[in-house]
């Protein structure tokens, strides 16, 4: 199951900069993870000073 990123993220960038793949980036409003490449590693929600990144 691949993350996402819900409406709480304050788009701060510390997902982007944990994940190993290269999954996460900005996207018009909020930070996005691309679910094609997102290996569920966690990093993104470990990191999150709001909890954005969820599990799908």
């Amino acid at each position: 199951m691949a993350y996402t990123i819900n409406d709480a993220c304050v788009s701060c960038g510390a997902c982007a900069a944990e994940c190993p793949v290269n999954s996460i980036s900005q996207g018009d409003a909020i930070f996005v993870i691309d679910a094609n490449t997102c290996i569920d590693c966690g990093n993104c929600a470990n990191v999150c000073p709001v909890g954005a990144p969820v599990q799908e």
